[in-house]
């Protein structure tokens, strides 16, 4: 993330600041960002991190959410931009909806800690009146009279009024004279209550409003005589102290439907009512999150009708990148993976196939498939397929069901915990999937019948990706026996051609495995054959080489060639019921070869092997 780190403990503590209204003008005036909205300020942490990348990441989000593009580009391009642009998207309230453990507290949380850690950087600065509970900004002292001049002086907007506190401040102790009034710098901080604020709704019968927007100290009235009195309220509830920051709900369609009326007015107005006062100035990102049951729940009540016209839905699907998944596992379990447990290759990543095949729609459409969908994910090999794939999984909603995040990561976790464990690799992690789930006795049964299908699917992924691992540790070095089959390959070629000019026989069998593996049918065969010789017959003549090598297509189609010849091979060498000694070294090689590789270790690599000659005989 750039020059914001996370951990705050390791940010130098900004210097403290305090001075005179003046002062600040001044401030103002050569730095206008310090006196930003809410939303511009968020935008702008955002992207003093990086700006958007050619795959339309935000840098910084990159090293805590994996697989979320599609929701970090909205969140940041119509939503964020939008709103720091002062546009009508900033009086909307940004609702993220998905399942759980999708992501989206953990999007609220990288965001509170970023504008926590931006607050004490100098592009990041923020000042408030001193004193005041809500930190308000500064400019609200000045007068609506002389608002525009100044706005147009300072090249800065001026939006709010004063909450009561500073209010009473002004009038009573400084006569009105608001030039008398004192400036601070803040930071943000969540456990300071400053700027960031956080409700968790609880029991529907004990919510209290006063939480929201604060409450009568009655201790205080007994000596200034009246709750009207801005000294006898504290203004400490979660809407006064998120001023110039962020609001997070969490489960906020949870919420009683007083609290939700009072973000009305605030999203719309940018303000709330509190007690017997004025309507109080708060200038604060809304952010609230719930499921998709709950929310389509909410939109079908009429009653709900106002509050929905206020939100902005911020869909936060399950990740559907198998790269991603595989490093939100790396993530959340790296910490505490104990360095004595090796994770064999493949194992992660056979976890997040049975993930990523729960979470497919599958569609009537020609590969629309949930396999078929599934290697075009993984593969990508055909990116206009996938982004059609990927813009019409978005608009049905895929992702938004499926596996819960939660089950594999339990079930991973329980797997590297167990007593004298040394390697696991994938059929160790499907074992335990299948163990976890018929273990679970509120798993509905057919859901536990679809498991069992995705876990069957992730195992033939897996077995065809950890064959081919295989055969080429065989190979090892196998360039020599590439170059060999290609120089074969063309022979045969010039064979072929020439054999209506008096040429000797040539071997049919080689040339149609290599060219049906290029998908040329036996038609068109002699015509392929004879666009081969002329180039090979055109370069002799100007005394150049030729090397077919280069042809993507033909140099695919002779590995795979040689590959086949290999299964053979290795099918004779892994299940030889008394190997000799040239078989056994040619075991070792293989296991030697993978573990060369750094990602296997001598027991996973030999299991693998041992796996992929059974698949091979079998």
């Amino acid at each position: 993330m750039s020059d914001l780190s996370l951990a705050n403990g390791g940010s130098p503590e900004p210097a403290r600041w305090t001075g005179s209204f003046h002062q600040y003008l001044d401030q103002v005036q050569a730095t206008p960002e310090i006196a930003e909205s809410a939303h511009r300020r968020l935008y702008r942490m955002i992207l003093t991190a990086g700006t958007k990348t050619a795959d339309g990441s935000y840098p910084f989000f990159d090293d805590t959410l994996f697989g979320v593009n599609d929701t970090i580009r909205l969140l940041v391009d119509e939503y964020l931009r939008p709103a720091a642009l002062g546009h009508e998207v900033k009086k909307r309230i940004l609702l993220l909806v998905g399942p759980v453990s999708g992501g989206k507290s953990t999007l609220v949380w990288l965001l509170k800690r970023g504008l926590e850690t931006f607050s004490r950087t100098e592009a990041g600065a923020l000042y408030a009146i001193q004193g005041c509970p809500m930190h308000e900004e500064p400019l609200h002292l000045v007068p609506d009279a002389l608002r525009p001049g100044l706005s147009a002086r300072l090249g800065v907007t001026i939006e709010g009024q004063l909450c009561p506190v500073c209010r009473d401040q002004l009038d009573r102790v400084h006569g009105g004279r608001f030039q008398a009034m004192m400036v601070e710098r803040v930071w943000l901080s969540e456990a300071r209550r400053i700027g960031i604020g956080t409700y968790a709704p609880s029991d529907p019968k004990s919510q209290d409003i006063s939480e929201l927007t604060g409450s009568v100290d009655f201790h205080a009235i007994s000596q200034y005589g009246s709750e009207s009195d801005p000294r006898a309220f504290r203004f400490d509830g979660e809407l006064n102290i998120a001023n110039r920051g962020l609001m997070e709900f969490q489960e906020m369609l949870k919420l009683d439907e007083k609290f939700l009326y009072h973000l009305l007015s605030l999203s719309q107005e940018g303000n709330f009512k509190t007690g017997r006062y004025q309507l109080i100035s708060a200038d604060e990102v809304i952010i609230g999150h719930t499921n998709e049951s709950e929310y389509k729940a909410f939109v079908q009540n009429p009653r709900n009708e106002a509050l929905v016209s206020r939100l902005f839905i911020l869909p936060v699907p399950y990740n559907l990148d198998l790269e991603a998944e595989v490093k939100i596992y790396q993530k959340l379990l790296g910490p505490h993976r104990p360095d004595s447990v090796h994770v064999a290759p493949l194992a992660f990543d056979t976890a997040a196939a049975v993930s990523i095949l729960s979470r497919i729609e599958e569609s009537p459409k020609p590969g629309g498939d949930r396999l078929s969908k599934f290697h075009l994910y993984v593969q990508k090999n055909d990116r206009e397929r996938l982004l059609s794939a990927q813009r019409e999984g978005w608009i049905n909603g895929e992702g938004l069901k499926g596996l819960d995040p939660r089950f594999i990561m339990n079930r991973l976790a329980a797997l590297i915990a167990q007593d004298g464990v040394e390697c696991i690799d994938a059929l160790d992690v499907l074992r335990s999937i299948q163990e976890g789930a018929n273990r679970d006795p509120f798993m509905d049964k057919t859901w536990r019948g679809y498991l069992q299908e995705w876990v069957s699917m992730a195992r033939e992924w897996y077995d065809r990706q950890l064959e081919q691992e295989v055969l080429a540790a065989f190979a090892n070095d196998w360039s020599d026996e590439l170059t060999n089959l290609y120089h074969n390959y063309i022979d045969n070629v010039v064979l072929a051609v020439r054999s209506g000019r008096g040429g000797r026989g040539w071997d049919e069998t080689l040339l149609r495995q290599v060219e049906q593996r290029m998908q040329i049918s036996e038609v068109q065969a002699p015509a392929f054959r004879e666009e081969i010789f002329t180039r090979l017959e055109m370069a002799k003549k100007q005394q150049r080489a030729v090397n077919f090598l280069d042809h993507s297509g033909l140099k695919r189609a002779l590995k795979e060639k040689l590959l086949d010849d290999m299964r053979d091979e290795v099918k004779i060498t892994t299940q030889s019921p008394v190997p000799d000694r040239r078989t056994l070294e040619k075991i070792e090689a293989a296991v030697n070869s993978l573990v060369a590789t750094g990602r296997y270790c001598p027991r996973c690599a030999s299991k693998a092997i041992r796996h992929v000659g059974g698949l091979l005989h079998r």
